[in-house]
């Protein structure tokens, strides 16, 4: 089952929770799963091609994913939460880091997914199967339950 949400970004927005819960399942979206690989059955993102970047692109990695977090802040994240999500980046760069097994381990060890499931578990949301599509200037929110 799933609730569809639709409407311009001026009447979403307005609500600044429901406007960082899009930004969040985007992003997520985005680092971690933004295209499928054939074969694979799992989604790619730019999390594992800036892995390909020695050093420089787990770094820059970990800095998107300190703007989520910081998004997860202004939504109520406990700090408990906060630092685990903190962990989960520190355990994607250290791992990305390790010269091409850590391109490999960036497909499968998804830090910003893995985030927003811990944020959707704590706020108790059903974002984490949402699937945002801008049309324009309009935005469609699906969310299953």
């Amino acid at each position: 089952m799933a609730t569809i949400w639709e409407g311009s970004f001026e009447n979403l927005l307005g609500n600044a929770s429901v406007g960082r819960a899009i930004a969040l399942i985007a992003l997520a979206r985005l680092m971690d799963s933004a295209i499928t690989l054939p074969g694979v059955r799992r989604g790619v993102g730019l999390d594992a091609l800036l892995g390909l970047v020695p050093i420089a692109g787990d770094t820059v990695s970990a800095l998107i994913g300190l703007y989520s977090i910081l998004q997860a802040r202004e939504l109520g994240a406990s700090r408990w939460l906060q630092v685990r999500m903190v962990g989960n980046l520190v355990v994607d760069a250290a791992l990305g880091a390790v010269p091409i097994a850590g391109d490999v381990v960036d497909v499968f060890f998804r830090a910003h997914r893995r985030n927003l499931e811990l944020l959707q578990r704590e706020l108790n949301e059903p974002w984490i199967e949402a699937e945002v599509v801008d049309r324009g200037g309009d935005v469609l929110v699906a969310v299953s339950k």
